[in-house]
């Protein structure tokens, strides 16, 4: 079992159909449900073995993080592969999420955060579980903002980006 988040497009849809191909049955975690409708049948013909899924989760509202995650737990006793890869690059204006969050902030870092310890009892409950937080060369240059990680006194789409990669290289390592 595989949730790939941003599944539909890029490296998410990429490692979708390179994990369909080995014969994982692949759960595409993503906002637009109808465009990975549209997507699974090819990954469903990679492999006889594949199984392609389809499931809504918006990173940017951790209710959806939280329903995504009670989902998960109701169909599958256990997870493999958590692929944290959905993403928002370098917004140009500071945008927030549904609970406030700068975006990038939000949907890069919190919303995976939030769904990795969702998860991680049915991680824990297979043999060897593995959790891929997709980072960037942006965390070279980042720091943490830790007096305003929302960036509410002065945005950077640049600098919010960075601290976000920068953060899920930290959650990852930790």
């Amino acid at each position: 079992i595989a949730i790939v988040t941003g599944a539909t497009s890029g490296l998410g849809l990429c490692c979708a159909r390179d994990l369909a191909a080995h014969g994982a049955h692949v759960v595409m975690a993503v906002r637009n449900v109808a465009k990975a409708e549209h997507i699974a049948p090819a990954l469903r013909g990679t492999h006889p073995a594949a199984t392609v899924s389809t499931a809504q989760l918006d990173l940017s509202r951790l209710a959806s993080v939280r329903e995504f995650a009670a989902r998960m737990a109701d169909m599958h006793p256990r997870i493999d592969l958590l692929l944290n890869n959905a993403g928002l690059g370098m917004q140009p204006r500071r945008i927030v999420t549904a609970d406030g969050f700068e975006q990038q902030w939000g949907v890069n870092f919190l919303g995976h955060f939030a769904l990795t310890a969702l998860l991680l009892p049915r991680l824990l409950a297979a043999a060897a579980p593995r959790v891929v937080s997709v980072a960037s060369n942006a965390h070279k240059r980042a720091h943490i903002h830790w007096d305003d990680p929302n960036f509410t006194r002065r945005y950077s789409g640049t600098a919010a980006y960075g601290q976000s990669k920068l953060a899920c290289l930290m959650f990852a390592f930790e």
